[in-house]
């Protein structure tokens, strides 16, 4: 069972389940939940009773990406707090990619700027029809950097392009038309649709998959290595730039911002 302030976790019959349970604040993230995550993650792979990992969000939402008081004090901080909470979110979605055990996110809601990261870097990514997503960062002056890396490895270049420039949020069938999302599934069958999935990957060799899966992050880390130090570097200059604290400042009054 759970011993988390922000998450419940629970293993049943194979599969541990990891609730994001924030629903207050549509489970928006914060230092906490991210490193509560990444512990719970990190259980889970030393978990001889888990086989596969399920992730999904309390209430209406997946997560909302991260908290206003956040946001707040990300504006106000220094180089040093931009610098933790990059490596912070930067080491959240490495445990995720590198995990040894299949993944699966059950997206019941929106899933915004980190929150899409946590959605879309699982293995196979159940959604509602309804769920929204997007990197939104760019409104409020500020860059999805660490999820750039991996975003650019899933779905290529010019299509990175549009949704980190423009900002849009695509629903979920757009979502899977890009790749992002493996099924949609409406909302009742959400939940039972994801357990039955756990249960066909439950079917196969446990040493295969996690060989399987070791060989795609040995792929994938080629190039990613170097392209999330420079995503850290550049999330910390962008914490620092005053169109980063007008963003911030207009999202939190909401108001538009004033880009000088």
């Amino acid at each position: 069972m759970s011993h988390y302030a922000t998450l419940h976790t629970q293993t049943e019959a194979g599969v541990h389940i990891i609730l994001l349970n924030r629903p207050e604040k549509r489970n928006a993230l914060t230092p906490q939940l991210i490193e509560e995550l990444t512990q719970a993650l990190e259980a889970a792979a030393a978990n001889p009773h888990c086989r596969v990992v399920l992730i999904t969000g309390a209430g209406s939402a997946f997560c909302a990406g991260l908290d206003l008081e956040v946001l707040r004090a990300s504006a106000e901080g220094n180089e040093d707090v931009a610098l933790e909470d990059a490596e912070r979110i930067a080491t959240l979605f490495r445990t995720l990619h590198k995990l040894p055990k299949p993944t699966i996110a059950a997206v019941n809601g929106p899933a915004i700027a980190g929150g899409m990261g946590i959605a879309t870097l699982c293995d196979l990514t159940l959604a509602v029809p309804e769920a929204k997503f997007g990197y939104t960062e760019v409104r409020i002056g500020f860059l999805p950097a660490i999820v750039s890396a991996y975003l650019r490895m899933q779905i290529g270049d010019k299509r990175v392009r549009d949704l980190l420039l423009t900002g849009r949020l695509i629903g979920a069938e757009e979502a899977a038309a890009l790749g992002l999302v493996t099924r949609v599934v409406p909302e009742p069958e959400l939940m039972p649709e994801a357990r039955r999935l756990a249960e066909e990957l439950m079917r196969n060799s446990p040493a295969a998959m996690m060989a399987t899966k070791r060989l795609l992050t040995r792929f994938a880390e080629r190039s990613l290595l170097d392209d999330i130090d420079g995503a850290i570097r550049a999330s910390v200059q962008m914490r620092a730039h005053e169109d980063f604290r007008e963003g911030v400042t207009a999202f939190l009054e909401k108001r538009e911002p004033v880009w000088r």
